[in-house]
């Protein structure tokens, strides 16, 4: 049992008897490789929203998808940035 918050602090949240891999390596999320992840994707998006269409059917898709995209990237950071008041 932890006698102070440094040792507390010191425990990995992860149990080595439940993953052992624990033991010799980082085990984690990458919280700012998914917000990488979708800017890339949404830059993506919008370039491919320029073209020689016939139609413009496809830029209302791919700039619709892009905004929801973005739209859950500032609900992920905003909330992430908040978890701390819960």
């Amino acid at each position: 049992m932890a006698r102070n918050s440094r040792e507390l602090a010191k425990r990995s949240a992860v149990d080595p008897q439940d993953e052992p891999s624990a033991e010799w390596g980082w085990h984690g999320s990458f919280p700012k490789g998914k917000v990488a992840g979708g800017v890339v994707s949404i830059i993506f998006l919008l370039l491919f929203a320029i073209g020689p269409y016939q139609s413009r059917t496809q830029d209302l898709w791919l700039i619709g998808i892009a905004l929801l995209l973005a739209g859950l990237i500032v609900h992920h950071v905003v909330s992430r940035r908040h978890a701390w008041r819960r």
